[in-house]
């Protein structure tokens, strides 16, 4: 009994202390609400330098809630979609209010193709006749890509330990030496021979095709980026290659030589140059104007516009169900059919970020997407990833616009189902009986390999899915199904490789395919509305209470050893 007690009382305290947490995170997210409306309401300077700081607001796909727990423990990390930032940069260069643009874009969590669009849009500011300074202390490739849009590039002499400038890296990793020596085999089917989704399960190396179509992967992204930052600092794309090449970009010094840096400064000295360029005596007298806020502020859709726009963000991996994490199968059709009712929208353009995954989730989102295109115009914005189902939803749209370092195509199948009868057997000592009605009931248990019968019989679905895929492709860019099955394979394109070979219409940002939307319906001015419609931070708390907290390890086993087929990309680029 007294045990019974103890157990009681130890339940009791814990809903306590449940109840306490769940009320801090409440009254975070209340007092994070009051600081952006209503007495707490921030007040921007009437002039003064906007302040683009990238270590302290994030440019996403669609803006995200605040994460409550951490809220709770005091870091409130600012996101910001990326065309609400690419609007109030166009706001802000016809703004008397502001003098010019301080860019700060170290440790930085922005993906590369997102880092392109906010680019250009700085580049069409300093149209405007405003400049833009930047500031750096860890010039990798991503950061002097963005900063190198800048009027002048200061950097700090004492730089950080990641500004040595050594080029761009896709690292991939082999599985199948460490699952042998765990008993697990990985059978992978697949039809493409770039498709390497499950290589990395079955191989200890690279395949020929994969070294092929991955070297030209980064080399592709590098002429954009490269080639962008040797443009503005007017030097040959050659000479830094050679640079870079012969570990030439590693001290500050060495940046400023290159030309790829205007001057090296301590912070007294950079204040100095600010307050200047301020126009004020002290640097204490120049007033900064924080980039989010200055975005909250002067960006509200325009309800006035009688043509509505719908911008439809498929951000993240296809999966199946109604799940409010990535693009979920259901829920996202769903969506579709909720935009296909509104009469007062009159365009719709679809942003894919997206890998790809579950081939009937592809479908149905592309049956909803296809009804959709019947009615008005649909028009795709590719962001950094818009590959395998990715590419699959989206392909049939009336154009494509894709960003240069897109990575894209990957028009390939596979499916993966794990046996591990020899760990079973030899590292867990455990003996397995099936007692089954057919033949082959238990070929999906995982406890032994495919017979040729079973391979076959799943190679049939495969080969099936690929000849679907091929289909909608040629039917949607309008070509030849033998040349999509060229081009196609598994392989995976950058935009601009795209570009060439058909599989996009044009180059540009998610602002250039809204305007042709625009321009489609004949509309000058035009509302943007956004689906799905963001969570808000309480949704999302409310959201996280009601999953399961299994760890992402136990997710990520139970997806790997569920028999499905998968369009899917397994990687992308990181650039530092």
């Amino acid at each position: 009994m007294k045990q019974f007690f103890k157990m009681l009382l130890a339940v009791i305290c814990g809903i306590l202390i449940a109840n306490i947490f769940v009320f801090m995170i409440i009254a975070a997210i209340a007092g994070s609400a009051s600081e952006t409306s209503g007495k707490g309401s921030k007040v921007l300077p009437r002039t003064g330098v906007l302040t683009i700081d990238l270590s302290e607001v994030t440019i996403t796909e669609q803006e995200k809630p605040a994460d409550p727990m951490a809220m709770v423990q005091g870091q409130n990390q600012v996101t910001l979609g990326l065309f609400k930032a690419v609007q109030a940069i166009n706001f802000a260069a016809t703004d008397p209010g502001v003098k010019f643009i301080y860019l700060k874009s170290d440790v930085s969590a922005t993906g590369i193709s997102e880092l392109g669009e906010l680019r250009t849009a700085l580049e069409n500011f300093r149209r405007s006749g405003k400049a833009i300074v930047a500031w750096t202390e860890s010039p990798g490739v991503g950061n002097l890509y963005l900063n190198s849009v800048a009027d002048k590039i200061y950097m700090s002499e004492y730089q950080g330990a990641d500004g040595a400038m050594v080029g761009l890296c896709s690292q991939s990793f082999y599985l199948k030496d460490l699952l042998d020596k765990a008993g697990i085999n990985m059978q992978l089917i697949r039809h493409g021979k770039y498709k390497s989704a499950g290589e990395m399960f079955v191989r200890n190396s690279p395949s020929e095709e994969n070294k092929e179509q991955y070297n030209r992967m980064v080399a592709s992204m590098w002429e954009s980026i490269g080639g962008a930052i040797a443009e503005s600092r007017n030097l040959p794309l050659a000479e830094l290659d050679r640079m870079i090449n012969n570990l030439e970009l590693c001290m500050p010094e060495d940046f400023l030589k290159a030309g790829l840096v205007d001057a090296v400064l301590t912070r007294d000295s950079l204040k100095h140059r600010l307050a200047a360029l301020a126009v004020e005596k002290d640097f204490k007298d120049v007033k900064f104007i924080p980039f989010a806020d200055y975005a909250n502020a002067k960006v509200v859709p325009n309800f006035r516009a009688k043509a509505k726009i719908a911008v439809l963000y498929a951000d993240g991996e296809i999966v199946d169900g109604k799940g409010l994490e990535n693009v979920a199968g259901d829920r996202f059709a769903k969506e579709i059919d909720k935009i296909r009712a509104d009469k007062g929208i009159k365009a719709v353009v679809l942003r894919v970020n997206s890998p790809g995954g579950s081939v009937l989730a592809s479908e149905k989102i592309k049956h909803e997407l296809d009804l959709l295109g019947e009615e008005i115009p649909l028009i795709a914005s590719y962001g950094s990833l818009a590959a395998s189902g990715g590419y699959w939803i989206s392909n049939n749209c009336s154009k494509i616009f894709s960003n240069p370092t897109t990575l894209t195509g990957s028009i390939g199948v596979f499916g993966m189902i794990p046996e591990a009868s020899k760990t079973f057997k030899d590292v867990a000592h455990v003996g397995v009986f099936n007692a089954k009605s057919h033949k082959h009931a238990d070929m999906m248990n995982l406890t032994r390999p495919f017979d040729q019968a079973e391979y076959n019989f799943m190679l049939r679905s495969i080969e099936a899915v690929y000849d679907t895929f091929t289909s909608i492709v040629a039917e949607g860019r309008g070509l030849e199904k033998k040349r999509v099955d060229e081009i196609g394979q598994g392989r995976v394109w950058t935009g601009a490789d795209a570009l060439e070979i058909g599989l996009v219409d044009e180059i540009g940002t998610l602002e250039d395919a809204i305007n042709y939307a625009a321009s489609s319906i004949g509309a000058e001015d035009v509302c943007v509305m956004e689906y799905p419609k963001p969570l808000t931070t309480m949704e999302s708390l409310m959201a996280s209470l009601g999953q399961t907290t299994e760890h992402d390890y136990v997710k990520a086993f139970q997806k790997l050893t569920e028999p499905r087929i998968i369009a899917r990309m397994p990687y992308q680029v990181v650039v530092y």
